[in-house]
């Protein structure tokens, strides 16, 4: 009698019935670090979706900066709705070139797991603090492998696959993914941030619409949906016209570039935006110092850190990890002065 086929071997075989021959299939994966048995319903990337989700790394995010520190108001992205907004630009280039959606939202979502409190500014102030001590420079697309291999559950990690673990590691601008699943997400997130962030910058009256390089706006549109709209096309047409080459044409490309300059020259350089980034070096070097010098104050996970790798190796882990919230009340409770004594007796 036949073996009952299961149902992700039907989506398995789904998947080289439809998807291009450009695409990343799940059955041809080169695996997982630890080998486990397959999953009956779910492929290998459907399954490290679901891990990054349901991770504490993951939840963690809507508490962490995207760009602005502590913004007054409900409507600013953090470093959660940021990822959403990656993994919904990164998906929809996907189908439309028939490469593997769910290999691409995995990378997506995971991308910055490890990003630190206070977004780039506490990725900064703990980098400074590692080369300083003889360590390696901090980089958050590290730190978010590191994240999924050795810090979740309880440090046996999420045992992801290759290619999402690589995705995740190449996501930066100047490194380059082994798939194109991976090579969508790296300028999605690009593409994601730059507009989204003009659209924060515009909302905290940083700038305005008109204040954005006129050539660029010329050929990308002049507002966030035109140039989504604009940049989402192009990277589709480009792919299906250069053998699915991940990236920009060459008109939108100096276009956008532009842009992403003009951002960081007024928007994240920004003396308003950033003045409070000072505040931050502050509070991750105290922070950092008083759990050097009482290393067993910080939780159990991160003493078999300290044991392997070093103190200052499990110091970083320990902040990189923490939310805004979580480390500024941190900084209130190890640094800042308690009330003491009984109420009504001021006077006696």
């Amino acid at each position: 009698m036949a073996e009952k086929v299961t149902i992700r071997e039907r989506q398995e075989k789904r998947e080289h019935d439809i998807l291009s021959k450009h695409a990343t299939f799940a059955d041809m994966s080169k695996g997982r670090e630890i080998r486990e048995p397959d999953c009956d319903i779910r492929t290998v990337f459907q399954r490290d979706r679901d891990r990054i989700i349901h991770s504490k790394s993951f939840r963690r995010l809507k508490q962490k900066t995207q760009v602005f520190l502590e913004p007054v108001g409900d409507h600013y992205r953090t470093r959660l709705t940021h990822t959403l907004e990656v993994a919904q630009n990164a998906r929809t280039i996907a189908r439309a070139l028939k490469l593997n959606e769910d290999l691409t939202e995995a990378i997506a979502l995971g991308h910055d797991l490890g990003h630190t409190p206070f977004g780039h500014a506490g990725e900064r102030a703990l980098s400074k603090i590692m080369v300083s001590l003889g360590e390696k420079p901090f980089r958050h697309n590290e730190q978010s492998v590191r994240v999924v291999e050795r810090l979740e559950k309880d440090g046996k990690g999420l045992n992801l696959t290759y290619e999402v673990k690589d995705g995740i590691l190449n996501h930066e601008i100047d490194l380059t993914p082994a798939t194109p699943e991976g090579r969508i997400v790296r300028l999605s997130d690009k593409i994601a941030y730059t507009n989204s962030d003009i659209d924060d910058a515009i909302r905290a009256g940083i700038l305005t619409e008109e204040d954005l390089p006129e050539d660029s706006v010329k050929v990308l549109g002049n507002s966030m949906r035109e140039r989504l709209n604009t940049l989402v096309h192009d990277m589709i047409t480009n792919a299906e016209n250069n053998d699915y080459e991940i990236g920009l044409s060459k008109e939108i490309h100096e276009a956008f570039f532009k842009l992403r300059e003009y951002m960081f020259k007024n928007v994240y350089s920004n003396p308003l935006a950033k003045s409070e980034e000072k505040k931050v070096d502050i509070i991750i070097d105290h922070i950092f110092n008083y759990y050097a010098e009482k290393p067993n104050e910080m939780p159990d996970e991160f003493h078999e850190i300290m044991e392997s790798e070093g103190k200052n190796r499990a110091v970083c882990d320990f902040i990189a990890c923490m939310s805004d919230t979580y480390l500024v009340n941190i900084y209130k409770d190890l640094m800042i002065p308690k009330a003491w004594g009984l109420a009504g007796n001021e006077h006696r």
